[in-house]
């Protein structure tokens, strides 16, 4: 074996050698590779308030990695964009409305996030929606009023379950709870709806504990009416799981995604989730998911209690259908201890560990609930919050046996999920600076896309797993086919020693005299299969003598190539009503049933399109007797394209430029009844697009200025400029220790200056803000982070 310092060169040279970009990987659909696009707490200052834009720029990166899907964090409004999405308020709000004091979610907008998606669907991508069923939070408008209903009595102390909701017809007019309760946008609901309730006495265990807020409850008789709301519509029996299963397909629908994972999943039932998972596979027409959708559940468990769940699922409502597979947190606690043993762990028992049904398994190293590292004013990890880490803690990224861990977790059955923070080193003092563009900004950690390039390239899960080694440091395991002209395709042996390379001769599969080439560049000359087609695998150390940290990767020679999948387009579909959308100055005004007696337009979205190719726009009107018009219109609402007649309508259009077309739908004659309507958009957006580029509103930005603004000399925010200086000083009392950004905008919602956001001590702080060079006028400085915000104006003179 030659591991010169210059053999290992060659390999590495031999291996970035690429030939022409082949197809996307063949692995099957249930063992395709799913990135977590986030952290907990995720934040970029380039991107504030705006992650779908950083995921639609780091979406060629991904590409080229040989990443098949993203899953993205919950994108419905919560109380504040300070939220990570798992605390909801309103399912509806994508970030197209203006309540709870802002319009963007944590994701921005919702024309933001249709395009993140539709991005990644143009790189070949799968966009997976994180959801949450099991509790809502925050009910009351964003001062909490009218969020209270004094006769809940549902035993946890909560009496905070009005939950109301802007719609196109009632938007907002203030923040009282006389304004609050009378809000009439779609699905609300009321203290009955959570437990306890009259028809389901129940306020403990995994179903009825209201561990993160008030606990939906989905049996039949978990309905009625708010004592004190005035939009109080009555409700009838499986009023929760019926509206949960129609916000699940419209959800579908509007925003095209091609799977689910599923928040907590232990706390509601299982006939729950079946009944939610088949309508959006079978019944969402158009935007069915299909038998191979992805869908995963979070159940932090045994092997044992993860295979009961599943069958749960499968059999409820007479199921025969596993329609979703959980994440492997049994394999995953025994990964975690071989990494914390140092060495001294048992590796030949791995295989074991894996759950049984692996038919949908998700095997994984780290995600957002397992770790949770303190961090400095840069990012940087100082330590652990342990005490809410779950699934026994975190994997440190730079620990030496995260390749080992990683190369496990994609050798055996399943989608393998990769973490944002073992694939990308963030704490490298770039944490909330960095562009996602840029592999010096967000570099990349080369043992775990080796890993990715050879799962893919190498087709892993094309057939199922044998165990050719056991022993306490040496693990070998072949992705075996004894069938059709390439029988076996890889091998992959690990090695938990620290110094010392592990080897073993081997039975294959993939026959006599068969020449296999090291993928990871840890070996860097080939070896042959005997006769009988046996080969001995070697296997580096952990310590980092070599190219690789405790992996090997084998496969037939002469595989090449990078990444080249199919340019997709994107459905997405806007339903028309009155009790959606939003009418207020400050919401994205789209929605709205088609008035009486009127022509007046009604905006249905946006799309971003990608010049030279078609966007196709079917219109489903609620009426067919009526005459409609649709039009295009570019961003500046210059009408492109239009079309007009009765019944089901069609439109295309090929734009010549990259940009945000918007879609209309009116009345053709004043003499048409209001009616409801559907609009769906069929386009293709480019593959490389810099969001910055391409904002999503040019005109009305007040999402920039989120909340009342109250008036400079506010007792815990004061604004200050001494004449000459070219600084505002920014006054602030910090309550407790915490992090904060600061941001001057013009009042048109123009970001001007920005301090990025940083970790402050309790206490009064001041920090200086450049105002040179602006305009004598009216600004406004907004204080933003710990789920809250301040807002105060400016006034400069000349």
């Amino acid at each position: 074996m030659n591991r010169s310092p210059w053999s290992r060169l060659v390999a590495l040279c031999l291996l970035g050698t690429l030939a022409a970009p082949s197809a996307s990987a063949q692995n099957p659909w249930n063992g395709k590779v799913v990135l977590q696009g986030y952290w907990w707490d995720y934040w970029n200052n380039n991107y504030q308030n705006g992650w779908s834009n950083y995921l639609a720029d780091l979406a060629p990166r991904l590409r080229d990695m040989g990443i098949d899907a993203v899953w993205i964090p919950p994108s419905i409004k919560n109380a504040s964009t300070g939220s990570n999405g798992y605390s909801p308020f309103d399912h509806y709000d994508l970030g197209d409305k203006y309540q709870k004091g802002s319009l963007k979610t944590r994701l921005g907008s919702k024309d933001e996030l249709l395009r993140s998606i539709g991005i990644m669907h143009a790189n070949g991508m799968d966009v997976i929606q994180d959801v949450v069923f099991n509790h809502m939070d925050n009910a009351g408008s964003s001062s909490g009023s009218g969020g209270s209903d004094p006769a809940a009595n549902n035993g946890d102390g909560n009496s905070y379950k009005n939950f109301r909701y802007v719609s196109y017809a009632r938007p907002a007019t203030d923040e009282s709870a006389t304004d609050y309760l009378g809000r009439s946008g779609r699905w609300p609901k009321n203290w009955p709806n959570f437990h306890s309730n009259a028809g389901h006495v129940c306020n403990s265990g995994d179903w009825c504990a209201a561990w993160f807020g008030p606990d939906i409850c989905f049996y039949s008789g978990a309905y009625g009416q708010s004592s004190n709301a005035t939009f109080n519509p009555t409700q009838g029996a499986d009023y929760m799981r019926t509206q949960t299963r129609n916000w699940f397909v419209w959800m579908k629908k509007q925003t095209g995604v091609d799977g689910f994972r599923l928040d907590a999943v232990k706390h509601f039932p299982h006939w729950a989730t079946q009944d939610f998972l088949y309508n959006v596979k079978y019944n969402a027409g158009w935007a069915n998911g299909g038998a191979n959708m992805f869908a995963v559940g979070e159940y932090v468990g045994s092997g044992t209690q993860l295979d009961t769940w599943i069958n749960d699922v499968r059999t409820s409502n007479s199921g025969t259908e596993d329609l979703v597979g959980t994440f492997d947190f049994s394999l995953r606690q025994s990964v975690k201890n071989m990494v914390s043993a140092g060495g001294s762990y048992d590796l030949g028992t791995l295989p074991g560990a894996q759950q049984g049904n692996r038919y949908r398994t998700v095997p994984f190293v780290n995600n957002h609930d397992t770790f949770r590292p303190t961090k400095d004013a840069n990012g940087n990890y100082t330590g652990w919050d342990a005490g809410n880490e779950l699934g026994g803690g975190h994997i440190d990224p730079f620990d030496p046996r995260l390749a080992v861990a990683y190369a496990v977790t994609f050798a055996v059955d399943g989608s393998p999920q990769v973490f944002f923070e073992d694939l990308f080193n963030v704490s490298n003092g770039k944490r909330y600076t960095h562009q996602p563009t840029s592999a010096a900004d967000l570099p990349v950690r080369s043992d775990i896309a080796n890993i990715i390039w050879c799962h893919q390239k190498l087709n892993f899960k094309k057939g199922s797993y044998k165990v050719r080694w056991q022993a306490a440091d040496l693990l070998i395991i072949e992705r075996g086919y004894k069938a059709g002209p390439e029988n076996s395709y890889a091998i992959i042996g690990m090695n938990d020693n620290w110094n010392t390379w592990q080897s073993a001769n081997i039975q294959t599969d993939f026959g006599p005299n068969r020449q296999l080439h090291d993928y990871s560049g840890a070996n860097a000359n080939d070896i042959w299969t005997d006769a009988n087609g046996r080969v001995t695998i070697w296997v580096p150390p952990c310590d980092g003598s070599n190219l690789r940290r405790g992996y090997s990767i084998w496969g037939p020679a002469g595989i090449t190539g990078g990444f080249n999948p199919a340019q997709r387009s994107t459905t997405q579909e806007w339903e028309m009503a009155n009790d959606l959308g939003d009418n207020h100055a400050s919401s994205l005004k789209q929605g709205g049933a088609l008035p009486a007696s009127s022509t007046a337009l009604r905006y249905a979205g946006r799309v971003f399109n990608e010049a030279n190719k078609t966007i196709t726009v079917n219109v489903f009107p609620g009426n067919s007797a009526y005459s409609l018009t649709v039009g295009i219109y570019s961003n500046a609402d210059v009408l492109l394209s239009s079309t007009a007649g009765t019944g089901n309508l069609t439109l295309t259009y090929t734009p010549t430029s990259t940009a945000f077309y918007k879609i209309k739908v009116r009345n053709t004659s004043t003499s048409n009844p209001s009616q409801k309507c559907f609009v769906k958009a069929t386009y293709t957006s480019p593959r490389t697009a810099s969001t910055a580029s391409f904002p999503a509103r040019t005109t009305n930005s007040a999402e920039a200025v989120k909340g009342p603004v109250t008036e400079e000399g506010d007792a815990a925010l004061v604004v200050t400029v001494r004449p000459g200086s070219g600084v505002a000083n920014v006054r602030f009392k910090m309550e407790e220790p915490g992090r904060r950004a600061i941001g001057l905008f013009s009042l048109e919602g123009k970001q001007l200056q920005v301090v990025g956001e940083r970790a402050y001590a309790a206490g009064w702080q001041n920090v200086s803000v450049p105002v040179s060079g602006l305009a004598a006028g009216t600004y406004i400085v907004n204080l933003t982070g710990g789920g809250e915000k301040q807002v105060v104006k400016l006034a400069l003179a000349q």
